[in-house]
């Protein structure tokens, strides 16, 4: 497999890929006696295989593989993790093996996420839990080289400098003036994407999807100062709408997916999207923005299987 083989299919796959993704009005009067305008940055709309927040991460990572000339994608996550999801996609469109490292120990049958990756070719490795709390430790990694030999590395959730230069287009994206945009927080490299890429006198809210997440303050902080040399911006993370922690739920949870499906046609993931957008409404409602205010909510996915 060549470096130009995978240039030519990472070509092929920006062409398929829908950028920008569409802008729509959420019409819906409790937002509307709370002064607010909000609006839905489709971005699971951009590609069906590697959507939303997902192929703005690899976008670069991708290219940059292949420049290298490296022809493994190696990366971690969870057992429903949508980001190995996303690179097994990625790693066949563009000609890649892809070798996924998941936290904990195998149970089969796989669950729909997993046999999804194993499907598009990606060889699944597992690390107990202490291990993988380790997986940035250069013993960690180095025995990862041992086993699997020379890999391109994707951090756990792709979060990364190149990542975060790709989070930052989707502002520029939005014809419209808007005040706040809000995208759901999980390593951190959407919010720090698109923090950079705000324009003066516009801000940016994070959803924790995690509990007790203080470190996502400096982390988010950390990604920006490498990807841009500084971490100034107007941005900050509310912590209060986890439900419970990451792949948490509760009734509450589940009862506002079900309403806002059935008052605007959209299902909601309910691991991230659905966590900012209750944050949103309850925000809007406690009176957090200003009268007037033109809020963006970018849909960084759709919902995942099982």
């Amino acid at each position: 497999m060549s470096t130009l083989l995978n240039a030519e299919a990472y070509e092929e796959l920006t062409l398929a890929v829908c950028v920008p993704s569409p802008v729509q009005h959420l019409a819906d009067d409790r937002l509307s006696a709370a002064g607010v305008e909000v609006w839905l940055k489709r971005e699971d709309l951009i590609h069906s295989e590697v959507p939303g927040n997902k192929w703005r991460k690899l976008k670069y990572n991708l290219a940059e593989a292949a420049k290298r000339g490296d022809r493994t994608l190696l990366t971690f996550g969870g057992a429903y993790s949508n980001h190995i999801r996303a690179v097994a996609a990625a790693g066949r469109y563009c000609g890649f093996s892809t070798i996924g490292i998941v936290r904990g120990e195998e149970h089969l049958p796989l669950n729909p996420s997993l046999a999804y990756a194993a499907g598009q070719g990606m060889r699944l490795s597992y690390l107990s839990r202490d291990a993988y709390r380790r997986k940035a430790d250069p013993e960690v990694l180095g025995a990862l080289r041992c086993t699997f030999g020379s890999f391109y590395l994707l951090p756990e959730g792709g979060s990364n400098d190149l990542a975060v230069r790709g989070c930052a287009e989707i502002p520029a994206e939005i014809e419209m003036d808007f005040d706040v945009i809000c995208c759901p927080c999980g390593t951190g490299g959407t919010l720090a994407g698109i923090a950079a890429g705000l324009r003066p006198g516009q801000r940016a809210v994070g959803f924790s999807a995690l509990k007790g997440a203080r470190f996502l303050e400096d982390d988010v902080a950390g990604l920006r100062a490498r990807a841009f040399g500084t971490r100034r911006g107007d941005w900050r993370i509310e912590h209060e709408y986890h439900f419970g922690g990451y792949a948490s739920k509760n009734t509450e949870l589940e009862a506002f997916i079900g309403d806002f499906g059935a008052r605007h046609g959209l299902a909601l993931d309910w691991v991230y999207v659905a966590k900012m957008m209750y944050g949103i409404y309850a925000l809007a409602q406690a009176g957090a923005f200003e009268p007037g205010s033109r809020v963006v909510a970018v849909i960084t996915g759709p919902p995942g299987p099982g």
